[in-house]
């Protein structure tokens, strides 16, 4: 069925102020939209540059009362936003993606447990209820795992990598300490990938589809470090990611960017690792590479507008600034001598304090070949490393 279509000078709003909400932002600004951002930390980036701003918590009844009545439709940057929140902005004004896509995404183990029962491949696991129980679950899904929070928890946060039997006593420790009532994990076989990779994918309010394309991710502590894009895989191993990545979210029947998050396994085996229901760091290339951004899509699939050309315009290399990175670009000449490299595009988030493990920027390198951005991006890395 065919929905309204939310038309340019409307006012949109995101939960959440991130930078993925001030990206969402200044990519509706653009188009001619309004945004209400509400995110409770006053000092959000979505809050310098929205229409509407609301720095209250999600739990305050007053301002979910004017924001609904202020938009004609909601989104959101990250899926760790409250899902009982969604629900009742839902009762009042259309959510894209909806409050039952983000339920399924938002718990790993209904999201594994979905992907498994459509006959989707993903890494073997089992539920964890009681940190005592750890041993003996981890005997069922085999050595090495990870342990992971099901609900929250990003980055590299929540999770914990079990090698071998000994290491159970200290992560069952570190389990109880956080543990609460309700609180579940989900524990994974630790998959001997070859690479990692990702892929978005935007859905229409119609139905339509396309993909951006498969990118090369690089982690560190399961913080994004870099990613290349294209992948250097096979024609044959890219459509077949992208084949997956619809089938994925029409099966979820989602409206929005998706980006699904893959293992390939050394014979050439995919599976997904996790599903992120909004722009995803992997894509931030898209903004200087793509005719058609991430952000963008995110504001025409929300509006139920058409979806844009998907058009790598560029070979690419996005590299992340986390924490201690970003110092060099405030002070001193490291801004001056990063944009001095052909190619160079810095993307500062505006963050008030700069924090270990932060999100603070990244920096696309550009190149007339994958080698060149390649070769560009090393060269700013090792300064980095010095």
């Amino acid at each position: 069925m065919k929905r309204a279509v939310i038309e340019p000078g409307s006012v949109l709003g995101v939960l959440g102020g991130g930078q993925l909400g001030a990206m969402f932002t200044l990519a509706a600004l653009r188009l001619g939209y309004q945004v209400a951002a509400w995110d409770p930390h006053p000092e959000a980036p979505a809050h310098r540059v929205a229409t509407h701003s609301f720095p209250f918590p999600f739990t305050d009844q007053q301002t979910l009362a004017r924001f609904a009545d202020l938009v004609s439709v909601v989104t959101y940057e990250w899926e760790n936003i409250p899902a009982e929140l969604c629900r009742s902005l839902e009762q009042r004004k259309p959510v894209r993606p909806s409050t039952a896509v983000l339920s399924v995404i938002q718990d790993r183990l209904e999201q594994k447990s979905f992907l498994s029962s459509h006959g989707f491949p993903v890494p073997s696991f089992a539920i964890l209820t009681a940190p005592d129980q750890l041993a003996q679950t981890v005997r069922r899904v085999g050595y090495p795992a990870l342990c992971k929070t099901a609900t929250a928890g990003y980055d590299g946060k929540g999770q914990w990598r079990i090698s071998r039997e000994s290491d159970v006593r200290e992560v069952e420790r570190a389990l109880s300490e956080s543990a609460r009532p309700g609180l579940r994990w989900i524990v994974e076989a630790f998959v001997p990938f070859e690479r990692e990779l990702s892929i978005l994918v935007v859905r229409g309010s119609d139905g339509q589809s396309c993909t951006y394309p498969l990118v090369e991710n690089e982690h560190d502590e399961g913080i994004l470090r870099a990613t290349k894009v294209p992948a250097q895989v096979s024609s044959g191993l890219a459509e077949r990611a992208a084949l997956l990545a619809c089938q994925v979210v029409d099966r979820l029947e989602g409206v929005g960017v998706f980006c699904l998050e893959l293992f390939q396994l050394p014979g050439g085996e995919l599976l997904i690792n996790e599903i992120a229901p909004r722009p995803h760091n992997s894509g931030h290339y898209t903004l200087d590479a793509c005719s058609v951004s991430q952000f963008e899509q995110q504001v025409r699939a929300t509006c139920g507008m058409p979806l844009g050309e998907v058009r790598l315009l560029s070979p690419a290399v996005m590299v992340n600034l986390i924490g201690e990175d970003a110092a060099a670009f405030v002070k001193g000449a490291g801004s001056r001598t990063l944009l001095a490299i052909p190619g160079a595009v810095l993307h500062l988030y505006g963050k008030p304090a700069i924090r270990p493990r932060r999100k603070m920027g990244h920096v696309t390198f550009l190149g007339e070949t994958l080698a060149l951005a390649l070769d560009h991006a090393q060269q700013f890395r090792d300064r980095l490393a010095r």
